[in-house]
């Protein structure tokens, strides 16, 4: 199965790269399964049910959020009717939505999709996410009732990133790294056949602080004030993100590259498709 994520998409720069670059991409590269982190394309805060059927329209299967999941007040109505739209699965019972599915590849192959904050430096703080997983994988094994298992994990600390990694390595197909919006260097396929990546970046402007503009970020770096609103930057977007090739005989890994398509970090595309 060809599976590709995508990170964080950061404002209108970094959804509109993805809605123009992710069909040629699904095209190109004949990808049975897509997952978009969403979180943060209405304006840098939470996303709106446009944005989020818009995505689908660009090729995504799933779209996946994090922290700022709510920043959007719409989310609240429209996450309850949108099983492909998912919030982190360890909210407390009553939470809107769902924060796991179980979807159809186009192979045909069944595909469980899961969203889940960690809780090291991270708010608000939610239910242990080890425990949550250990409850999906449990409940809709890898080889059973799942052909695939994708996890994004949506945190802040590296450490936690990796523990969580391997914690499921051997029993799912992926874990993703996301929230930080910088790309990391080490993507790999863990010992038991897990891919995994600390984080795949963002989906936005690069010339920014985390792709909002710089110079409110600056200033409050060096005078501790507030002078105006974070806003999102919008300079040319660098899509971001991981590349799988899962085995269809065992559900874990059996290629890994990182993505990068864009105008200011070095380019990097899967070379086994």
């Amino acid at each position: 199965m060809r599976f590709l994520f995508l990170g964080d998409m950061v404002g209108r720069t970094g959804r509109t790269a993805v809605f123009e670059k992710l069909p040629g991409l699904v095209a190109d590269w004949r990808l049975d399964f897509v997952v978009v982190n969403g979180e943060n394309a209405a304006g840098g805060f939470g996303i709106t049910e446009d944005i989020f059927n818009a995505t689908l329209a660009a090729g995504a299967d799933v779209v996946t959020t994090g922290n700022h999941v709510w920043d959007q007040r719409e989310a609240l109505s429209f996450a309850p009717r949108e099983p492909r739209f998912l919030r982190p699965v360890n909210y407390p019972r009553g939470a809107p939505g769902s924060g796991s599915g179980l979807f159809e590849a186009k192979n045909g192959a069944r595909v469980l999709v899961a969203n889940i904050m960690g809780r090291v430096f991270m708010s608000p703080d939610l239910d242990d996410p080890f425990a949550a997983a250990e409850h999906l994988v449990s409940t809709c094994p890898l080889g059973e009732q799942a052909d695939a298992i994708v996890f994004d994990f949506h945190a802040e600390a590296t450490s936690e990133k990796q523990c969580f990694a391997h914690f499921l390595d051997g029993r799912v197909s992926v874990v993703v790294g996301t929230h930080t919006h910088v790309p990391t260097a080490d993507h790999q396929i863990l010992v038991g056949g897990t891919a995994y990546q600390s984080d795949a970046g963002m989906c936005g402007d690069y010339d920014s602080s985390l792709g909002m503009e710089k110079e409110e970020p600056i200033n409050r770096f060096v005078t501790k004030l507030p002078r105006g609103r974070y806003e999102a930057a919008q300079g040319p977007a660098t899509l971001c993100g991981l590349a799988v090739e899962i085995s269809d005989r065992t559900g874990l890994a059996e290629k890994v590259s990182p993505v990068r398509v864009g105008p200011r970090l070095a380019g990097v595309v899967p070379d086994f498709w």
